[in-house]
């Protein structure tokens, strides 16, 4: 239903009506999903104008269609200026990374989001295993999944474990 909601948009500024962070999450959604760039560098630019970027919601929407659209630069952009970086972004980002191919950015990004005293959440470990394994950091990923319980009292899931076999299958 993405081009739909882009449609609706498109309606939406040709009536002059104002979008809210809802709508534009939704719009930001919709490219992601399409890998619309274009529209999603759009709609950012719209984001920008209305002046609620510096929303942690709104701008981890704007760096998962970012992400999604494979322009990783632009994502990090995003991410390195927002003002609050709370899990869920660091989580967005890490992801970014592991999703294209760049474990090892992955990874350093963990590394800082660890330093800045953000604790990691259960998506975290599910993103930065996917992307040691991607990357064939068996040792880094191994570690990461000790720490996971050890340090952060995470119990592993199921997708946990699943990341871990691939990382050890690869290996």
């Amino acid at each position: 239903h993405g081009k739909e909601a882009l449609e609706l948009y498109r309606q939406m500024q040709l009536q002059g009506v104002e979008p809210n962070k809802i709508t534009f999450i939704s719009i930001l959604d919709a490219c992601a999903g399409l890998a619309a760039l274009t529209e999603g560098k759009d709609s950012h630019a719209n984001i920008i104008d209305s002046r609620v970027e510096s929303d942690v919601v709104v701008g981890t929407a704007i760096v998962n269609m970012y992400a999604k659209c494979g322009s990783l630069n632009d994502a990090r952009h995003v991410f390195d200026k927002m003002p609050q970086q709370d899990v869920v972004l660091w989580n967005a980002m890490i992801q970014a990374y592991s999703q294209n191919g760049h474990g090892r950015e992955a990874l350093k990004l963990f590394q800082q989001m660890q330093l800045k005293g953000v604790s990691p959440d259960k998506i975290t470990f599910i993103s930065i295993l996917s992307g040691c394994s991607h990357a064939g950091l068996l040792d880094d990923g191994w570690r990461c999944f000790v720490s996971m319980n050890r340090q952060y009292t995470i119990a592993p899931t199921v997708e946990h474990v699943v990341c871990v076999i691939d990382l050890l299958g690869r290996a």
